[in-house]
């Protein structure tokens, strides 16, 4: 894990208070299609650099910079008893039942 990043965060233009950070260099390219096409349109909203040490409101900058370097994204759910999007999809994927049933 590398400790300084180039992150780009987007906003959701489906719900408040949902992000989606990448590395800037790699943009949108490792998040899944239907991440995307339930996050709705990416907002750009800011770019900055992430050290680990770097202090955020709700995630640590450390795992986000993991979940970056591990995954490609790191997805931030509004506060509140939200359902992980990601973790539903992977869910029905690995139930073979479509979303919504």
């Amino acid at each position: 894990m590398s400790d300084k990043l180039l992150c780009e965060i987007f906003k959701s233009s489906r719900k408040d208070e949902m992000y989606l950070y990448v590395d800037k260099r790699q943009g949108l390219a490792h998040v899944p299609e239907p991440l995307l096409a339930s996050f709705g349109k990416p907002q750009a909203l800011l770019t900055m650099i992430l050290t680990a040490d770097k202090k955020l409101a709700r995630a640590s900058a450390a795992d986000i910079i993991e979940a970056i370097d591990s995954q490609g994204f790191y997805l931030q759910m509004p506060p509140g008893n939200e359902t992980n999007l990601l973790t539903e999809h992977l869910a029905q994927q690995r139930s073979g039942n479509p979303p919504g049933e």
